[in-house]
C-alpha cells in the first residue's frame, strides 16, 4: 500500500511536506479511498486475517508436521475458526507448510536445533561420546520417546516416560496424532503421578530426541513450569536414547506385533494393560536385581526413608 507514504509526506514532522492532492495526483490514487483508510488503517476484515494467521502461525511452530488441515483444527480449538479453504490460502501465502509433504525446491527437510544441552552425554579421553542412562535414585533422570504402530483405523501413537533409576514408566500418553499434545500430557501425567506418591521432580533431567514435538514451546513450558532440566541427543544417532528404545522393543514384542489390531481402542488398552500389569509388577529385569519397578521402587523409597 502506498498510503502510509502519502501520510508521511504530507506529515508536518517531514523534512518536505507535500501536500496529499499532489502526492495522489503523482501516485495516481484516488483521495477518498486514502481518507477512508486514514480514518480506520485497519480494517476488521483485516484484524479477523491477523488473529488466523497468528492462530496457524502457533500451531505450526507447535506442530511442525501439520498440513493446513490439522492445523486449521488446532487454531480452531484455540477459538479461531475458519475455513479449510481459507487456512489452506493462509498458509499458502505465508509458506508454512507440513514438514512431511513434498519438499520445496531448493529445500531439503532437516531437524531443527535442539533447544536444550545434551546432559547424558560423557566424553571418553578418546574423544568418544557415550551416553550414561543411569541414576541413582528415582527422579533423578527421566527418559522419553515416541513410537507408533497401525491399526485397521489408522496409526496409534504412544509417548512414554521412563524413570532411569527403576525403568518404571512414570508418565505415558496415547492418542491418534502425534502433536505436542501428546508429549506434555505424558510430562504432565508423570509429573502429577510422583506428585500423588509425594516424590519432589525438581531438577529431574528430561531426556528426548530433537523431535519437534519435545522442541515446541508447550513442551518447554511444561518443563520450566515443573522445574525440570530439559536434554536432548544427536540428529541421527539412535544410541543416544537407547533405554527407551529397549523399552519400545520390548512393547513391539510383546504386544504390538503379537496380532492384528482392529481399532484404536483395542490397541490402547492392551498397551495400558500390558504397561501396568505385566511390566510394572509382573516382568522382572536383571539390571534391577531380578526385581520389578515396582518392588525395586518400593525397596528404594523404604531405603530412602530409614537413612533419613
Amino acid at each position: 500500500m502506498m498510503y502510509p507514504l502519502v501520510r508521511e509526506l504530507a506529515s508536518t514532522d517531514a523534512p518536505l511536506r507535500v501536500p496529499v492532492a499532489v502526492t495522489c495526483r503523482v501516485l495516481s490514487l484516488a483521495r477518498q479511498p486514502y481518507y477512508r483508510w486514514l480514518a480506520a488503517p485497519v480494517t476488521d476484515s483485516e484484524l479477523k486475517e491477523a488473529y488466523r494467521a497468528n492462530a496457524l502461525f502457533d500451531a505450526h511452530r507447535d506442530d511442525p508436521e501439520f498440513g493446513y488441515r490439522f492445523l486449521g483444527d488446532e487454531a480452531a480449538e484455540a477459538g479461531v475458526s475458519m475455513a479449510q479453504r481459507t487456512a489452506w490460502r493462509i498458509c499458502s501465502t505465508n509458506g508454512w507448510w507440513s514438514a512431511f509433504g513434498k519438499p520445496r525446491r531448493g529445500k531439503a527437510g532437516q531437524t531443527g536445533p535442539p533447544v536444550h544441552d545434551d546432559r547424558c552425554a560423557i566424553v571418553d579421553p578418546d574423544g568418544r561420546v557415550r551416553h550414561e542412562f543411569t541414576a541413582g535414585a528415582s527422579n533423578r533422570m527421566w527418559l522419553t520417546d515416541i513410537t507408533e504402530h497401525w491399526t485397521g483405523e489408522g496409526k496409534l501413537y504412544l509417548c512414554a516416560v521412563k524413570d532411569a533409576c527403576s525403568n518404571r514408566v512414570v508418565g505415558y500418553s496415547i492418542d491418534s496424532r502425534m502433536t505436542s499434545r501428546l508429549a506434555v500430557t505424558a510430562l504432565e501425567s508423570a509429573v502429577a503421578r510422583r506428585h500423588a506418591q509425594g516424590a519432589d521432580v525438581a531438577g529431574c533431567i528430561v531426556h528426548s530426541d530433537r523431535g519437534s514435538q519435545f522442541r515446541s514451546r508447550r513442551f518447554v513450558h511444561a518443563l520450566n513450569r515443573h522445574d525440570l532440566v530439559g536434554s536432548m541427543g544427536r540428529v541421527g544417532a539412535a544410541g543416544d536414547n537407547a533405554a527407551m528404545e529397549s523399552f519400545f522393543a520390548l512393547l513391539q514384542r510383546n504386544v504390538l506385533d503379537r496380532r492384528s489390531w482392529a481399532t484404536r481402542q483395542d490397541l490402547r488398552i492392551a498397551i495400558a494393560t500390558w504397561i501396568e500389569r505385566t511390566y510394572h509388577r509382573r516382568r522382572r529385569q536383571a539390571a534391577l536385581g531380578r526385581l520389578t519397578p515396582v518392588e525395586y521402587e518400593t525397596i528404594m523409597n523404604a531405603s530412602a526413608t530409614q537413612a533419613a
